[in-house]
């Protein structure tokens, strides 16, 4: 192709916009995300929601930052789609709901500390809880997903006096079980059974969510 002149010279390349990677970066699509929230789980839980970097958790999984960005905008998002592979909100909350109203509270306990006692997802639960508890950003990342994707739809169908007020509630108790189980390691709690964990705080979660 020649140039506008038409004297045989090379037409300038077409300028790239910026923050989209070329084709060939791309071009492996979801392999490059996944390996993208893996060293992003990684980099959080090992460096904390401060140190961490876009150009960080871009180069521990061997792309560009440029490809970080063109999959999840900032570290904020990022952080968030770390959450999102621990824990799933639809699922999440299609769970609590199929349950009905008069086991709500058993469902609430049985599946937060399922997602909790699978090695897979434990470990990015762990680097967001670490994360937000030292760090404002990170803590508002949590508080969105929580409280607007899980919460809010849960307390939408609750047929209750103030049922906002009441979902915070029962999150706050399941966020303080998870803290002295998994994070502090607090014992006898660290060791209990899970059986035994969900028929003691079960009740509790009911009586915040229904009565």
């Amino acid at each position: 192709m020649t140039g506008p002149a038409g004297d045989g010279s090379p037409a300038p390349a077409p300028a790239r916009r910026r923050g989209r990677p070329p084709r060939e970066r791309a071009a492996d699509g979801g392999g490059a995300r996944r390996r993208i929230l893996e060293s992003a789980r990684t980099e959080f839980s090992e460096r904390g929601y401060d140190k961490t970097s876009v150009r960080g958790i871009a180069k521990a999984a061997g792309v560009d930052a440029a490809l970080v960005h063109h999959y999840f905008g900032t570290k904020d998002e990022v952080f968030e789609a770390a959450i999102e592979v621990a824990m799933d909100p639809v699922q999440l909350v299609a769970s609590l709901l199929d349950a009905g109203p008069e086991h709500i509270g058993e469902q609430l306990a049985r599946s937060f500390l399922g997602i909790w006692e699978n090695p897979a997802t434990r470990a990015p639960l762990l680097a967001i809880m670490r994360s937000a508890l030292t760090h404002e950003a990170a803590a508002n990342v949590v508080r969105g997903f929580v409280f607007q994707r899980v919460l809010e739809r849960v307390a939408a169908d609750l047929d209750v006096p103030d049922p906002q007020f009441r979902a915070e509630l029962a999150a706050s108790h399941m966020l303080g079980v998870a803290m002295m189980r998994y994070v502090l390691r607090v014992e006898p709690l660290a060791s209990a059974d899970v059986d035994a964990i969900v028929t003691m705080v079960a009740p509790t979660l009911q009586r915040y969510l229904t009565e």
